[in-house]
């Protein structure tokens, strides 16, 4: 129940959330899209005494060293890749969280996914799809990373291919709804709203043989027709995040550490909008943040 009343806050504070998380802009730039109400940027890479938790002081190292899962990533794939350790990967739950229903009629807002006390565990997604890099595909596969995928299909569909070898690599990586062409679905009317959130996924069905049940509104922006729209097209959950991947750093929408059950975004992005830096280099330092932090990776859908 403890759990429960966590998530419940989570997820009514998600609307809020929305409005200080706008991921999916235009700029790589932290304020173009996190807007004002953002905590500070990541900085434990800069920091020689090491990662700090929420209230500044030496972050806690581990209780074991963690090891990866049964299936996850060769022994020597992550110096390969840039890391200095192996990535630690949380195995499928025995039992998935409770997660609260939403109201009759519509789909539930989940924002963080409540793991257990103690259990250091964050799942990556990635958004839109408009860098289709190769490498990456190489480094996905390489590193098993379950990575939970929004496609946009106006960005996207240009190569649906690329994102169905990264879906098929092994690492159990899937393939959701992220809009047809990404508006601002607040500012859509509920039948429009319907219109790019069915499209989608009719799109998906029909490229890749199911139906997604997760869906992400561009910029973190929805509203009750939003809600609604999701149920009528068959979603099941919508997914927002805590923390968002810049260039460099995380930025948080609460403090200036991970949180356990964090889901993190990440954007589908080439040097051209990350001033510079590879998808693939971006993708390295996130990675290196959560080994910092002392978290696996989990697969989203495990817990959903």
């Amino acid at each position: 129940m403890k759990h429960a009343r966590r998530f419940v806050a989570g997820t009514l504070a998600a609307g809020a959330l929305a409005l200080s998380l706008t991921g999916c802009g235009d700029s790589a730039d932290s304020s173009g899209r996190l807007g004002r109400t953002t905590q500070g940027t990541e900085s434990a890479s800069k920091d020689p005494k090491g990662p700090k938790d929420s209230r500044g002081a030496d972050a806690a190292e581990p209780s074991a060293p963690a090891t990866p899962a049964p299936g996850g990533a060769g022994d020597e794939a992550y110096r390969k890749w840039g890391l200095t350790a192996p990535l630690a990967y949380a195995p499928k739950p025995a039992q998935k969280p409770q997660i609260p229903k939403a109201a009759p009629g519509k789909v539930p807002v989940i924002d963080r996914i409540p793991v257990p006390d103690g259990e250091k565990v964050v799942f990556l997604t990635f958004d839109d799809g408009a860098e289709k890099d190769p490498e990456f595909l190489k480094m996905a596969a390489d590193l098993k990373l379950p990575l939970s995928m929004f496609l946009t299909h106006s960005v996207a569909s240009s190569d649906y291919g690329h994102f169905e070898k990264l879906r098929d690599n092994g690492s159990g990586s899937t393939i959701n709804n992220h809009t047809l062409t990404h508006p601002n679905l607040r500012t859509l009317s509920f039948a429009a709203q319907k219109k790019e959130i069915c499209g989608q996924q009719d799109h998906l069905q029909e490229r890749f043989g199911t139906r997604p049940p997760l869906f992400r509104p561009p910029f973190g922006n929805y509203n009750d027709d939003t809600l609604r729209a999701a149920s009528e097209c068959g979603v099941s959950s919508l997914v927002l995040w805590r923390v968002s991947m810049q260039i460099n750093n995380f930025q948080y929408a609460e403090g200036s550490a991970l949180h356990p059950g964090d889901i993190v975004l990440a954007h589908f992005r080439g040097p051209a909008e990350l001033k510079g830096t590879t998808e693939t280099q971006m993708t390295t330092r996130m990675l290196q943040r959560i080994q910092e932090q002392g978290y696996r990776i989990g697969r989203l859908e495990d817990y959903l």
